[in-house]
Order: C-alpha cells, then structure tokens, then sequence
C-alpha cells in the first residue's frame, strides 16, 4: 500500500539558539521582554473589558481609586527550596525527602512593574498562579498598602488560523518517554508499535490506516542513562560502551521508522541534551543508522511545525511537570490551557525552569493559536477540545510515558479527533 504524504512546515527557528553569545547577561532582560510584549495585548484589552478605568503603575497608585495594574506575578512560597536548603540538605547525614508540590496556605502574590511591587488580596487565587505571569488586575489600592483585586484579566487565547478541510484522514502519531535502556523498557513493547505503523502488523483494515499515518513524533525521553554515569565523575573505559549502548538501540528502532515514513524526535530532561529551555536538538552524530535518511529530523523542545496547515505546537513536559509543583488544578489539561490563556508556554522558566538568558527576547511567548498543542511524559493520556471566545479550536493531548503504559496517541489531522494505540505484551486473559 501506498502512504499518504502532507506538507510539512518546521516553525522551530525561534527555538534555536544561534548566533547568542552568554556574556554573564541576568535574568532580568527576559522578564522585561515578557512584560513589555504582554503589557500591550493587555492594554489592548481594557477598553472593551474595563471601559472607564484608567491604566496605572505601581508608583502611581492612589488608595480607593479603582483602576487597572498591569504587571508580573511573584509568588511568595515558603516551601520552595532555595539554593541554601539544597546545600545543607548535601550536607546533612540524614536524607530529607523532597515534597512533589510546593503548595502551602501561606502563599502569597504580589505583583511587579518597573515602578516596584504590591502585595495583592481579594479575588485572586494564589494557587492558580505562578511566578512570571503577566496579568491586568481591576482593584485599588487599601489603606493597609495592598492592591484589593476585583478582577484578573488574562490575555486569552491568541489569534488563530483558520483550520484547513482536509477531506481525507491522515494521522500523526505521538510518542513519548520510550526511555530506552530503563528498567521498564520493553523493547517487544516498541518493536509491536514500529510494527504497526510501517504496516507489518494486522490485517488489511490495520494496514490501510497504517497507510494513512503521515508523521511520527518522538517527545523528550527516549533513552534512560544511569545516573551514575552522569555524576561528573570520569567515565572508565569499560563503562563508556554502556552509556552508549541505549542510544544505539534506539537508532537501530528509529531506523525501521524513518525507511518508512517522517519522524519528528525532540529532546527531553533525560536525553543527552542541553538541561535548560529551549533544549536543542539532539545531535545528529546519535544516530548513525536514522540521520541518513531525509526523513529523520532532530528538533528542538519546545517544537512548533505544521502539517498540511495545520499548526502543532508541543513540548517534552518539563514546563507542565513545574507547574504541577507550584500551583494546583484539576487535571494536567488545564495547567497546558493556562499557558495558552496566559500565552507563555513556560512561564515559571527562569524562575524554577532553567532556560537560556536571552536579552532581546522571550522565545516562550505564544503569538499565534496552534491547532493542536501536546505534550509528552504525562503519568496518564488525556485530551480535550479547548474552544476560545473568537472561535478559536485547540486539540490538547497529554500523552503518557510510553514505557509505563504502553500507550501511544494518534490524532486525525482531518478532523482533530484522537485514539489511542495500545501494546501489551502481557499473555494473561
């Protein structure tokens, strides 16, 4: 059977870090980029949401006046670790166990402009937030010095594209955290998925949607290295073929796939990569079996493409596993629908997320709605259609860690919908 083709665009170039030089530049450059770039779409905004209501700073507030403040979030913690804990807990003989959130009662916001910072009350949620958001506020300001909020005003969700009619499916698969040379990678498992999509499984009706399947993308995680290689210490000689060793068996996999069709493979907090955001895409030389083939392509995480139109946006997980630290909702959905609404995929980046110190830009920043937003090494699969109030529509996907689950997601670029792929190599009834 012949496979179906689709245009693909890569939209990375902002992702790339070219032509930057680190010359021991702050931090403080990018949050004001986030602020400066943000502060005028919320601007915008104000007159068809609070007409009547002057725009103010910090320094100019006047106590019971209403207005609007646009500023950056910082949230106060006081369980956050601080670079000091994590020294004397170095030090400390006995262990101390690190909580996976960061959330307590206490918390506190208050919000920052270049004139200076005010402590926020009323109706905000500290919970819902985190540092490095930037948001409109209606209140004033208490005789106590606070700003009483009356309402928070997000920017929303960007403009959108109109989405292409494609009158025929074609698919996509998303695959995330094989964590190749772990404990829980089942090599069976990966081969039955290959299997599938290059059309050597199933029957004719498997192998007609198997034809159908335009790309696959590999998000964050795909090989696991022992951590005690990779302490800094020298490698001995006898041990450097080990570290290799998962990085060849996922070529040889990835080989299979890229004979037969495109595959899209990012980097994750696992990989040998660069730690901080936008991580860079794993090199070439990786993979000596899979690189010559044109249909193998490395791209970095954050990856942005698009397919015949439609625009995908996606990351390895990293910047919603650290929301999940600091604020609190009801699914992981919702964590990937506020960083739209907020339009920053990576807000608590550089805050609690490494990422690069750019000096004349936010590369994070979310200017255009994509069609389809995922995001890989989730514990569970999840999707939703999120509908925006200019008729925008965005297909969010959690996808699961391979290696645990077993689970790969498949999305129909005709209509958006997603299934799932399932491999058990488990012989029970």
């Amino acid at each position: 059977m012949e496979r179906k083709q689709a245009d693909y665009g890569n939209l990375d170039e902002r992702y790339m870090i070219q032509g930057e030089r680190y010359q021991g530049q702050q931090y403080s450059h990018i949050y004001y980029t986030r602020l400066h770039h943000m502060r005028t779409l919320l601007h915008a905004l104000v007159p068809s949401r609070k007409p009547h209501l002057p725009v103010t700073t910090v320094l100019g507030l006047e106590e019971g006046k209403d207005c609007v403040l646009v500023g950056t979030l910082f949230k106060h913690m006081k369980l956050k670790p601080s670079i000091l804990d994590e020294y004397s807990k170095e030090r400390s003989a006995i262990p101390l166990v690190k909580p996976h959130n960061f959330m307590h009662p206490d918390d506190n916001l208050i919000l920052e402009d270049e004139s200076g910072r005010v402590a926020l009350a009323g109706a905000i949620r500290p919970a819902a937030y985190v540092t490095g958001v930037v948001v409109a506020l209606h209140g004033k300001e208490t005789s106590a010095g606070n700003f009483l909020v009356e309402d928070v005003l997000e920017a929303g969700l960007p403009p959108q594209s109109v989405l292409p009619s494609i009158n025929e499916d074609k698919y996509v698969v998303f695959v995330s955290g094989l964590s190749v040379g772990s404990s829980t990678f089942n090599p069976l498992q990966f081969q039955l998925l290959i299997d599938h999509i290059t059309g050597h499984l199933g029957d004719e009706n498997e192998q007609t949607i198997a034809s159908n399947i335009v790309r696959v993308v590999v998000a964050g995680n795909s090989v696991h290295i022992a951590p005690r290689y990779l302490n800094g210490q020298t490698v001995a000689a006898k041990d450097q073929p080990r570290i290799a060793e998962p990085i060849k068996e996922l070529d040889i996999m990835l080989t299979q796939l890229v004979a037969s069709l495109p595959v899209d493979i990012m980097p994750g907090c696992n990989d040998p990569a660069n730690f901080s955001l936008p991580q860079q895409p794993l090199h070439r030389c990786l993979f000596a079996g899979a690189s010559t083939y044109n249909t193998f392509s490395s791209c970095p995480n954050p990856h942005q493409f698009d397919l015949d139109n439609v625009k995908f946006l996606g990351t390895s997980g990293q910047n919603i596993d650290d929301l999940y630290k600091y604020s609190d909702a009801k699914d992981m959905l919702e964590f990937m629908e506020r960083t739209l609404t907020w339009r920053h995929l990576a807000p608590t980046a550089p805050n609690s997320l490494g990422c690069y110190p750019y000096t004349d830009k936010d590369p994070f920043l979310v200017e255009t709605c994509p069609h389809v937003y995922f995001v890989g090494n989730q514990d569970k699969y999840e999707t939703r259609l999120l509908k925006g109030s200019e008729k925008q529509q965005v297909r969010l996907i959690s996808i699961p860690r391979f290696c645990d689950t077993g689970i790969a997601v498949m999305l129909n670029l005709r209509n958006l919908e997603c299934s799932t792929l399932s491999f058990s190599t488990s012989f029970d009834s």
